[in-house]
Protein backbone atom coordinates (compact mmCIF):
# COMPACT_ATOMS: atom_id res chain seq x y z
CA UNK A 1 0.00 0.00 0.00
CA UNK A 2 1.49 3.22 -0.92
CA UNK A 3 2.03 6.25 1.42
CA UNK A 4 1.22 9.07 -0.92
CA UNK A 5 -1.85 9.28 -3.14
CA UNK A 6 -2.84 12.68 -5.73
CA UNK A 7 -6.40 12.77 -5.49
CA UNK A 8 -7.80 14.61 -8.73
CA UNK A 9 -11.79 15.64 -9.43
CA UNK A 10 -13.50 15.75 -12.96
CA UNK A 11 -9.56 16.20 -14.55
CA UNK A 12 -8.47 18.99 -11.68
CA UNK A 13 -5.83 18.69 -8.78
CA UNK A 14 -7.37 18.69 -6.25
CA UNK A 15 -4.74 17.58 -3.42
CA UNK A 16 -2.37 14.81 -2.06
CA UNK A 17 -2.98 12.87 0.39
CA UNK A 18 -0.17 11.29 2.71
CA UNK A 19 -0.36 8.40 5.49
CA UNK A 20 -0.21 9.71 8.95
CA UNK A 21 -1.40 8.58 12.04
CA UNK A 22 -4.83 7.29 12.09
CA UNK A 23 -5.33 7.99 8.04
CA UNK A 24 -4.31 10.00 5.01
CA UNK A 25 -3.54 13.54 5.71
CA UNK A 26 -5.02 15.64 2.75
CA UNK A 27 -2.92 18.67 1.56
CA UNK A 28 -4.53 20.58 -1.15
CA UNK A 29 -3.28 21.35 -4.60
CA UNK A 30 -5.45 24.57 -4.99
CA UNK A 31 -7.51 27.03 -2.92
CA UNK A 32 -10.88 25.40 -4.19
CA UNK A 33 -10.05 22.49 -2.00
CA UNK A 34 -8.02 24.77 1.11
CA UNK A 35 -11.75 23.70 3.25
CA UNK A 36 -10.44 20.36 3.34
CA UNK A 37 -6.91 21.26 4.10
CA UNK A 38 -5.07 19.23 7.30
CA UNK A 39 -7.71 17.13 7.57
CA UNK A 40 -7.76 12.92 7.95
CA UNK A 41 -9.34 10.65 6.19
CA UNK A 42 -9.96 6.63 6.73
CA UNK A 43 -8.67 6.19 2.58
CA UNK A 44 -7.35 7.77 -0.21
CA UNK A 45 -10.95 6.81 -1.67
CA UNK A 46 -12.94 8.82 1.27
CA UNK A 47 -10.42 11.74 0.50
CA UNK A 48 -11.23 11.85 -3.04
CA UNK A 49 -15.31 11.39 -1.90
CA UNK A 50 -15.19 14.45 0.05
CA UNK A 51 -13.16 16.42 -2.73
CA UNK A 52 -15.75 15.68 -5.43
CA UNK A 53 -18.84 16.51 -2.91
CA UNK A 54 -16.75 19.87 -1.90
CA UNK A 55 -16.66 20.86 -5.75
CA UNK A 56 -20.20 19.43 -6.56
CA UNK A 57 -21.63 21.66 -3.90
CA UNK A 58 -19.68 24.45 -5.42
CA UNK A 59 -20.77 24.41 -9.25
CA UNK A 60 -24.44 24.24 -7.27
CA UNK A 61 -24.15 27.57 -5.84
CA UNK A 62 -22.85 29.00 -8.80
CA UNK A 63 -25.74 27.90 -10.77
Amino acid sequence: MSDTYIIEVSSQAAGIVVRDRGGYRFFAATHRFNALEGQVFRNAREAERAAKRLLEGELRAAA
